[in-house]
């Protein structure tokens, strides 16, 4: 389940770039319908008819498990005891636990936190983290990563080889998708890279905050990114962009069977058939540093782009494009000359070349 996990959910994101409001790289939104989907496999095998969840009734969770339940199976009913028992809020819970004899494992009061984690990312949400003038205590906190303080003083290099938008080998060896973000992880959380301070716009409505680790998953897109400035042409790469801030947006607000992401995700396959190379990152506390990559359908040309004379592209060409291409701006300019001497419309001023 957990390569399942990396190559056919997290991967996808990889490939489309999906980042919500510019940090969070979806680690708890893309287990979610995974787990649905294996929870609609057991109900199916049993004969079950109800399917239950610990999500609480202020969470995003709620709405990813059940919206992915509706999709795969209409017929079957949600029990979710968050919204019906007396129970509201973490210390009623730990109130709760104490009072049956349940050992939580050292969660107290005082340390409250609420922590998700796969093999992508662990977030801490809750206790002092709730007010925002409050700063994390990372040593308390981290569990994946270093502090940038704890980070080794000297720089590493890690070399990435994606295949058609997949990661397939780490510093030259082959790894499935379990292995690749396991070893990222370890390197990345070494050095402190991927833990970022959120304050999110969640799905039901309100304002969060969260502490998020992802050392291995931050590497994976940052490098995949840098792959595709190489091998995509401006106008694709451009267009993806605005592609990967709407899937990201989709798979956070549990819209992960939707008709509209597997439109994008064909879209997004077919931007991928060129993204094959090998990108090198250099990782320092906290940091990563593009370091050189190389590709066949690399569209960089150091021939063409160099200041030196090359034989693709004659300099004096860009003389005719630069007229063409400011045309329209000449005209806005000639009307508004001709507005402002005039006072009308009618066109005085003309120019020849």
């Amino acid at each position: 389940m957990v390569n399942e996990f990396v190559e056919e959910y997290v991967y996808k994101g990889i490939k489309a770039n999906a980042v919500y409001e510019g940090k969070y790289l979806l680690g708890t939104a893309y287990a979610r319908p995974l787990i649905a989907k294996k929870l609609v496999e057991v109900a199916h095998k049993e004969g079950a008819k109800y399917i239950a969840h610990g999500c609480t009734g202020k969470g995003n969770d709620q709405v990813r498990i059940e919206t992915a339940i509706a999709s795969l199976d209409p017929f079957i009913k949600i029990i979710a005891p968050w919204r019906i028992w007396d129970i509201s809020s973490r210390e009623d819970a730990i109130d709760y636990a104490e009072a049956k004899g349940i050992d939580l494992n050292g969660i107290t009061k005082k340390r409250i936190y609420s922590r998700d984690q796969n093999i992508l990312h662990i977030s801490h949400e809750g206790g002092m983290l709730e007010n925002p003038a409050n700063e994390p205590d990372f040593d308390e906190l981290l569990m994946m990563t270093n502090t940038v303080e704890k980070a080794p003083d000297k720089a590493e290099y890690v070399d990435i080889e994606f295949k058609e938008g997949i990661p397939v080998k780490l510093n030259g060896e082959k790894l499935n998708g379990e292995d690749m973000l396991k070893a990222l992880n370890k390197v990345g959380g070494t050095h402190g890279i991927g833990v970022i301070d959120l304050l999110e716009n969640r799905l039901v409505g309100m304002k969060s905050r969260g502490i998020y680790e992802t050392p291995g998953g931050t590497l994976l897109i940052e490098a995949h990114k840098y792959l595709e400035s190489f091998v995509l042409e401006k106008e694709a790469a451009h267009f993806k962009e605005t592609i990967s801030s709407k899937y990201a947006e989709l798979v956070y607000n549990a819209m992960w069977f939707s008709g509209l992401k597997d439109a994008f995700d064909a879209f997004i396959d077919i931007t991928q058939k060129n993204v094959t190379g090998t990108v090198k990152l250099k990782l320092y506390k906290g940091t990563i540093k593009f370091a050189g990559m190389t590709s066949k359908y690399a569209l960089y040309n150091e021939s063409i782009s160099s200041f030196s004379t090359g034989d693709l592209y004659d300099q004096k060409d860009a003389t005719g494009f630069i007229h063409l291409y400011s045309l329209p701006y000449k005209i806005q300019a000639l009307n508004e000359m001709n507005n402002s001497k005039n006072g009308s419309t009618e066109v005085v001023y003309t120019f020849k070349e």
